[in-house]
């Protein structure tokens, strides 16, 4: 048996992802968190207001090479006045690939990611994307972990991960998940469905921001 889905490989030459458990340091996660892919399909649709909150993906990453340079931080003082600028290093990720399905509501999907109501990024905001779309058919028979990222409790393979999964509207609340994600590609554990490479399509956790503020109020 097999599904459908709808496989979106997003592009870019230079991303980075600061490790929000780490305050006044940058710190780079070596993948985005679901709450940043979350974000980027609710600037295509055109705000969280607009994209139903059961709305689920799976995801990939790779890049092709890493790096550090220094950019300048504005910070704040605890009074909330601006200090004076800060010049600090930044780990980047150089030629990266991230590679969305989403299952549901595909010919809606197909039609926000060719005309995206905002312009779409991932990570910082000037990291603009360049985006394909393209039906795939999926395999109920599991595919190869890989680069997926995955719930920390479907696998023991790849580096563990604490990241944001959904994040509230005030930004006061964060939904945290334990995930996996091995960044050389060789975790070989079968899961969830896969796609025609063979590759593992695992949903992951709903991103939208009703999660946090539900779990805030638990």
């Amino acid at each position: 048996m097999s599904s459908q889905a709808l496989e979106v490989t997003v592009t870019a030459p230079v991303a980075s992802f600061r490790n929000p458990l780490y305050a006044g340091v940058q710190v780079s996660l070596p993948c985005p968190p679901p709450a940043t892919v979350g974000g980027m399909l609710a600037a295509a649709a055109g705000g969280w207001s607009e994209m139903d909150p059961q709305t689920r993906f799976a995801m990939a990453f790779r890049c092709r090479g890493e790096g550090v340079d220094l950019e300048t931080y504005h910070p704040l003082e605890a009074t909330g006045k601006k200090a004076d600028p800060t010049p600090r290093e930044r780990a980047f990720l150089a030629d990266v690939t991230l590679t969305v399905w989403l299952v549901d509501d595909i010919p809606l999907w197909e039609r926000r990611l060719r005309r995206p109501r905002w312009p779409l990024r991932l990570g910082r905001s000037q990291d603009l994307v360049a985006v394909r779309t393209r039906c795939v058919e999926l395999d109920d028979a599991p595919g190869r972990q890989g680069q997926a990222v995955v719930p920390a409790d479907l696998s023991v393979q790849g580096r563990l991960l604490r990241l944001p999964t959904a994040v509230s509207l005030d930004r006061g609340h964060t939904r945290w998940d334990g995930y996996r994600y091995d960044t050389s590609g060789k975790a070989d554990l079968p899961l969830g469905q896969a796609d025609s490479e063979g590759r593992a399509v695992v949903l992951l956790p709903p991103a939208h921001p009703a999660h946090a503020e539900a779990r805030s109020g638990e």
